[in-house]
């Protein structure tokens, strides 16, 4: 710097500028070489530091390396260096202007606490794209986790530029701020239930996204797409979007079908109301003639049957023979408490699969066939009288003229 302020001063001399021009050539001189020594670093950084980090991690055998060290963090990391670099050179230009390098110096630190934020941000950003791909913590709903990391960056980073600004040690504010817990507690009420309630449901992996949940009280029942520090975002069958706050999935209770989807199996549980007036005792010949059916067995002829047990064995045997039935899931089919509207046959069972659609044919299939094959066994769906079942008359033919 001796060296600069002589140059400049041969340089004054020689012009005839005067004295007075000496010390503002000097600092903008100064300054000059500061911004290109803070540009020379940061190129210097992505051109050397840079490439080097990355030939080190692409030789290690891990992944999580690779992914954390990405362009967009390594260039985050990297606006740190100006206003280290301003920071600590300022003092050469300003030596003789203290109040004036002592606002720059506040400048620089402000500086520095937002890209700091900036790159904390940016960080949690990878770390929740890695953990979304992540095959065990894909399905964990991290992101509220990291929107609260953030927001505490960002509550620290505001206390320390508040107290860059008024000259106080950010102890002091934080001292403050506890006076005011309760208001702040108000205040960021949502938020902190929303932290407590990610933490549980992640501890005890109650909820993650892509689950299919039901919750009559909030009108949900779809699909979970997003988990986030306030929210939880549920896609319905008829793709309208309930918003549910956190904590209430963790104080109320909702239902979670994921148990269903990996069990590889959908219930089945439906009954067929018999009318009690067809059931009887069913002669040996009717028997034969429906093991010539293959609706029965030799067995039943070994002791008395009635129609509705030959019914329940075919139906039992018919699940059994089925591919699109899940056999390693219970199956059965019983009787129920008779009620004034018939003997309700139960059939509970899986089905292999656990899509709507094809689980809504399957059962439609089973129904249909169980319901044609009645007749056979000289059984009748229980059915409420219609008006032309009192009156005894069918409905006119309006195809005649």
């Amino acid at each position: 710097m001796k060296f600069l302020k002589q140059a400049i001063s041969r340089f004054v001399d020689g012009t005839g500028l005067g004295d007075a021009f000496e010390q503002p050539l000097f600092t903008a001189a100064v300054l000059v070489i500061i911004l290109i020594i803070s540009l020379a670093a940061t190129k210097f950084f992505r051109m050397a530091v840079i490439p080097a980090l990355r030939a080190i991690v692409s030789q290690t055998r891990t992944e999580w390396d690779d992914r954390l060290l990405n362009d967009k963090v390594l260039h985050a990391l990297g606006r740190l260096i100006p206003p280290v670099v301003w920071y600590a050179l300022l003092p050469m230009a300003f030596a003789d202007a203290p109040l004036l390098l002592d606002v720059l110096h506040k400048v620089c630190l402000i500086y520095l606490t937002v890209v700091a934020m900036l790159f904390i941000h940016t960080m949690l950003g990878t770390l929740h794209n890695m953990s979304a791909e992540h095959e065990t913590l894909r399905n964990r709903p991290l992101k509220g986790v990291y929107q609260m990391i953030d927001l505490v960056a960002v509550c620290v980073g505001g206390i320390v530029i508040i107290s860059i600004l008024i000259d106080k040690d950010a102890t002091a504010i934080l001292t403050g701020l506890g006076a005011s817990a309760a208001i702040l507690m108000l205040i960021f009420k949502d938020t902190i239930l929303g932290l407590v309630a990610g933490v549980q449901l992640s501890a005890n992996d109650m909820l993650r996204p892509g689950d299919w949940i039901t919750m009559s009280k909030y009108g949900a029942d779809g699909y979970v797409t997003e988990v986030t520090l306030t929210t939880v975002k549920v896609q319905n069958f008829d793709k309208t979007v309930t918003t549910i706050p956190p904590y209430a999935l963790v104080s109320d209770s909702f239902q979670n079908w994921r148990g269903m989807r990996e069990s590889g199996g959908r219930r089945i549980k439906r009954s067929l109301p018999v009318d009690v007036n067809t059931i009887t005792v069913m002669p040996r010949g009717r028997i034969e003639a429906l093991i010539g059916e293959g609706l029965a067995t030799p067995e039943h002829l070994q002791r008395e049957t009635s129609n509705l047990r030959l019914m329940i064995d075919y139906a039992v045997g018919h699940i059994q023979r089925r591919d699109d039935i899940n056999h390693d899931l219970m199956q059965m089919v019983r009787l129920l408490q008779p009620t004034a509207e018939g003997l309700p046959v139960e059939i509970y069972c899986f089905t292999a699969c656990t899509a709507w659609i094809e689980y809504e044919k399957i059962q439609n299939d089973l129904f249909d066939h169980l319901i044609s094959v009645m007749p056979r066994f000289g059984l009748r769906l229980y059915q409420r009288p219609a008006g032309h079942d009192l009156t005894g008359r069918e409905d006119p033919d309006t195809t005649q003229a």
